[in-house]
């Protein structure tokens, strides 16, 4: 990056860009409860104490966006079921298109924000573990 005619470090202006263009509040999205574990049963089953293990729906309309948010106590996996959403976190910007080959994978070190940049709804699923 040039600052007054001067090169600063080595950046990658997609990663800067990223950081500097994160939405800070949610548009367009609905979530429903498919099936939810109960913190009772997660706690005998696996000795895991005051989480419960859900399984949800998100739809996400044209234009509409998630608000960056991070995992580190709430780790959760995402596949895409219809349409395509883009997953924004510091580093860059990542596709996931339903019926993909892959899950977006939300571990402890999870920084990220998502968008539907498309004229259809996007609608993904969610299992995670949530202690709210």
């Amino acid at each position: 990056i040039f600052l007054t005619g001067l090169l600063v470090g080595n950046f990658d202006i997609d990663s800067v860009k990223a950081q500097e263009s994160y939405p800070t509040e949610h548009k367009g999205v609905s979530v429903s409860k498919l099936g939810v574990i109960s913190k009772e049963s997660m706690a005998k089953q696996t000795g895991l104490e005051g989480y419960v293990l859900q399984l949800r729906i998100a739809t996400i309309e044209p234009g509409g966006q998630i608000a960056r948010h991070k995992h580190d106590t709430r780790p959760g996996l995402v596949y895409t079921s219809e349409g395509s959403l883009i997953e924004g976190r510091p580093d860059g910007e990542h596709e996931f298109s339903e019926n993909g080959d892959k899950a977006m994978l939300e571990d402890y070190e999870t920084d990220h924000w998502i968008y539907n940049r498309t004229d259809k709804p996007v609608k993904f699923f969610i299992c995670d573990l949530d202690n709210r």
